[in-house]
C-alpha cells in the first residue's frame, strides 16, 4: 500500500508487507486475540501484515493460487517475510467413515486429502516459485500443523455425520515432512506439532475444537513465531515521524519527506 500522492508533488510511501499464507488457523488469525492480530498490532506503522488465509484448502490448492498473490516481476509485491502454514487438510484421511444405520460405507475424501509426498513437494515447489518472485528463503517461514486433540475433533467430526477422519501421529509425519522440506531449503520452520507437545505436555488447551487453535494456542504460536518474524522485519523503521516531530509551521516539510523517522 502506498500513501496517496501529494498535490504539491511529494513521493508516494511504500509500505512493506507481511503476508501470512495459509488454511483457516491462518484465515481465523486475525479474530480477536489471533495471532495474527497480534503480528499486525506489533508491526503497526512499519509494515502492513496481509491475511491470506483459506479455510479447507491444501497445498495443492495452495500452489496453484500463489501466483495470483504474489506476481513475478513486481517489486512492490515483494513481501519482507512470508509465512506458509499448511497441512491440517492435507493430513486428513483418504477414508472418512460414515454414519449410516446398518453400514459401515467408506467414502475417499480426495477433497482435502494429499499424500505425504505431495504435500513435500508442494511445500517446496511455493518456497521455489517465491524465491523465483524475488522472494529469498531468508524471509520465509514454514508452520508445521498444530497437533490434534482426537477427542474432541472426533466430537465435531461426529456431528457432522462422520467418524474421527484425523489421526494425531498422522499429522505428526506431516508435520516432519515440513521441517525436512524447511531444511532442504534453507528456510526458517515453526515446528508447532512439537513444540505444544514437549515434554509430553498436554496440548488440549491450545485447540478449541481440537484442531484449530485456542485463545491460548493462538498466544503460543504468536510467541514462538515473533523471534522468526523480527530477524526480518528488525531494519524497518517507523514510517513518518512521531507526532511530536512534526513541524508545526510548515508540517510538509516532516510529512513529505522519505518517511525515515
Amino acid at each position: 500500500m502506498a500513501l496517496r500522492e501529494a498535490a504539491s508533488g511529494g513521493c508516494s510511501l511504500h509500505w512493506p508487507r507481511v503476508l501470512l499464507f495459509g488454511d483457516s488457523i491462518t484465515q481465523f488469525s486475525f479474530q480477536q486475540g489471533g495471532w495474527g492480530a497480534s503480528l499486525a498490532d506489533r508491526l503497526v506503522r512499519k509494515c502492513d501484515v496481509l491475511n491470506r488465509g483459506f479455510s479447507g484448502y491444501n497445498t495443492r490448492w495452495a500452489k496453484i493460487i500463489l501466483p495470483r498473490i504474489i506476481r513475478k516481476g513486481n517489486s512492490l509485491d515483494s513481501p519482507v517475510a512470508v509465512t506458509i502454514f499448511f497441512g491440517a487438510n492435507d493430513s486428513a484421511l483418504k477414508e472418512v467413515h460414515l454414519e449410516y444405520p446398518c453400514s459401515s460405507r467408506t467414502d475417499e475424501n480426495p477433497k482435502q486429502h494429499i499424500p505425504l509426498a505431495e504435500y513435500a513437494a508442494n511445500l517446496k515447489s511455493m518456497v521455489w516459485y517465491l524465491q523465483r518472485a524475488g522472494v529469498p528463503g531468508s524471509r520465509v517461514v514454514l508452520i508445521t500443523p498444530p497437533p490434534l486433540w482426537e477427542a474432541a475433533w472426533e466430537q465435531e467430526c461426529l456431528l457432522q455425520g462422520c467418524r474421527l477422519n484425523r489421526l494425531n501421529s498422522v499429522v505428526g509425519e506431516y508435520a516432519g515432512a515440513c521441517s525436512q522440506v524447511a531444511q532442504d531449503c534453507g528456510v526458517d520452520v515453526l515446528d508447532l506439532w512439537t513444540l505444544m507437545q514437549k515434554d509430553t505436555q498436554d496440548f488440549s488447551s491450545y485447540l478449541s475444537d481440537g484442531l484449530h487453535l485456542s485463545p491460548k494456542g493462538n498466544e503460543f504460536l504468536f510467541s514462538h513465531l515473533w523471534p522468526l518474524i523480527e530477524k526480518k522485519v528488525s531494519s524497518l523503521p517507523l514510517l513518518l515521524p512521531y507526532w511530536r516531530d512534526v513541524a508545526e509551521a510548515k508540517p510538509e516539510l516532516s510529512l513529505l519527506g522519505d518517511g525515515d523517522h
